[in-house]
């Protein structure tokens, strides 16, 4: 009897254990369903914040931009042809706001073959999403292609030339002013599309490749 009373006290004692985890289960249950709402609020509070007005965007972008002057700091927007690995636009800004992007656009539309209708990829960007930079790629033929929150496929292939212009023109070096780095990034980018060869074209230049496509 003492044994069994004592085999039933140990059972209890596990039921009691048991008991206690399930309880400290759901605890920590509403604890991550308490922090995911708090979660859920600051994102929607971003996405209201990101839908705001163009004017908004560029004033925080401006500040930014200032911010990043001040400290030797400036974005290249740039886009990359996946056929020919050309860069075929590009634009190098203290500021990343949407005169930039527009700036960006105007080189890129001007180069377009006519009667093309090329799909642009890119990340989920504020300005990739706004209305007056939709409605250009729109009216010129351009489809869009962005991807998902979390997902890198549609931008993958510019930013391995990101990691190349890194590797090859940013790294170890410094300039005095931003109107030098300007300069030579953009005589880099020029070398990248005329004199650097890779061995995805079979050993010819971004150029070479495409006046070859177009000639066949």
């Amino acid at each position: 009897m003492r044994r069994r009373a004592a085999y039933r006290g140990r059972h209890r004692h596990q039921e009691l254990r048991r008991s206690d985890q399930v309880l400290e289960a759901v605890r920590l249950d509403d604890r991550r369903h308490r922090r995911l709402g708090a979660h859920l609020q600051r994102h929607n509070a971003r996405a209201v914040h990101h839908r705001g007005s163009v004017r908004e965007q560029d004033e925080e972008a401006a500040a930014r931009g200032l911010h990043a002057a001040a400290n030797g700091l400036c974005g290249c927007a740039a886009v990359y042809d996946f056929a020919s690995k050309e860069i075929v636009a590009w634009s190098v800004s203290t500021r990343p706001n949407m005169a930039q992007q527009y700036e960006l656009l105007d080189q890129l539309l001007a180069k377009m073959p006519e009667g093309s209708a090329p799909v642009l990829h890119s990340d989920m960007g504020w300005q990739y999403q706004q209305a007056g930079w939709c409605n250009r790629l729109a009216e010129a033929g351009v489809v869009q292609s962005m991807s998902r929150k979390g997902n890198c496929i549609d931008n993958g292939a510019t930013e391995q030339v990101f990691g190349h212009m890194k590797d090859e023109f940013f790294k170890g070096r410094s300039w005095a002013s931003f109107e030098e780095f300007k300069r030579d990034l953009g005589a880099y980018i020029v070398h990248w599309n005329t004199r650097r060869r890779q061995v995805k074209l079979k050993g010819l230049t971004p150029e070479e490749f495409r006046n070859q496509s177009l000639a066949a």
